[in-house]
């Protein structure tokens, strides 16, 4: 076995489960360049390579010696994932779906708006969270995504359509603070200046709030933005919709939230998802608003309000657009900041809670 695999950063990767060369930071980069007794600017180089030119093969390295490719290829695989389909919507929406390297698939979904071009990426193939108005967990937890497997989710999509993407939102398939070493490394690589170089201001990671992993992110001071799927102003409705309502309790998720904002200033998205008859009336309007108010003086946050969408078992209903907007304007009258989700993707199975790779 190469030395490689016995030291350092890659001690605990076996030969046969070498990591993705795309999948390395460039500190990862930096060690295996220095382990192996060439110049640091090599490192520069080859994340340059494959994260700003995006060659699709080391082979394609034209200022790297034949020796140096030959290690790269020893030590890494260099695997793509590949778009196997792409719905477009009426209303510009696009869906994608990528066959991984295992033959798993994940859908990915783009929107464009008058700002530019946002992501939805997915974190991991399946959830294990088990939200009932969520598709993505219907037939549970396949496994993590690699980095590269995300980051390959916007390489691609911008080749596919020669586009820019400006906006990435880690809130496709997955819960991403359940894949945090990865999603970490993802940002890294994303916003590293010799790559695509994209402000960590304009992501944002959503969460159905999995507490000690908050505070962790939050330790780490990325100033990435977070999307907290509440759903409910108390544990009781919390609980039937949303299994981790039974490990967590809205006060300490609230606790938890207060401690990211403290550490990173970046405003706090609240998703709400409509259900007719379930957390759409007025009295619940009102739960929330003291939910809120109570607690959140000091923190800069805004509500979400998503119509639930249809994820083809007929547990919930769509609330009626009247009674949407009676909740709207009663956060609003008391002084609530919120927006309604403009629904988009409806026709291609795109919206919110509707990601879970089914082939058609």
């Amino acid at each position: 076995m190469n030395k490689i695999w016995q030291t350092g950063l890659f001690c605990h990767y076996e030969k046969s489960e070498m990591k993705n060369i795309r999948d390395l930071t460039k500190e990862e980069l930096n060690y295996y360049i220095n382990s192996i007794g060439e110049k640091e600017y090599r490192a520069k180089q080859i994340f340059e390579w494959l994260h700003n030119k995006r060659i699709k093969s080391i082979d394609e390295m034209s200022n790297i010696s034949n020796a140096l490719k030959n290690s790269l290829k020893s030590n890494f695989i260099d695997e793509n994932i590949t778009i196997y389909k792409r719905y477009d919507s009426t209303d510009g929406s696009k869906k994608y779906v990528f066959r991984l390297y295992d033959g798993e698939f994940i859908e990915t979904v783009l929107l464009n708006a008058k700002y530019g071009y946002s992501i939805c990426i997915s974190s991991q193939v399946g959830c294990n969270m088990g939200c009932l108005f969520c598709a993505s967990g219907k037939n549970g937890l396949k496994r993590n995504l690699d980095v590269n497997e995300m980051l390959s989710q916007i390489y691609e999509i911008e080749k596919d359509l020669n586009i820019n993407i400006g906006n990435i939102v880690i809130m496709g398939s997955g819960e991403p603070l359940n894949n945090l070493k990865n999603v970490i490394d993802f940002l890294k690589n994303i916003s590293d200046k010799d790559g695509k170089n994209i402000s960590l201001r304009n992501v944002t990671l959503s969460t159905c709030g999995i507490v000690e992993k908050i505070y962790e992110l939050a330790d780490l001071e990325l100033n990435i933005y977070l999307a907290i799927s509440l759903h409910a102003p108390n544990d009781d409705i919390r609980k039937k919709i949303m299994p981790i309502a039974k490990i967590y309790s809205i006060d300490e998720l609230f606790k938890a939230i207060k401690y990211y904002y403290g550490k990173t200033k970046r405003r706090i998205t609240f998703e709400y998802s409509i259900m007719r008859n379930i957390n759409d009336s007025i009295d619940i309007s009102n739960q929330l608003v003291d939910l809120l108010n109570h607690n959140l003086k000091d923190v800069d946050y805004i509500v979400n309000l998503i119509k639930v969408n249809d994820i083809g078992d007929k547990i919930f209903e769509e609330p009626n657009e009247e009674d949407i907007i009676r909740f709207k304007n009663n956060l609003v009258k008391n002084n609530i900041k919120v927006t309604i989700r403009r629904r988009q993707g409806i026709d291609i199975s795109a919206s919110c809670g509707q990601l879970v790779a089914k082939l058609r």
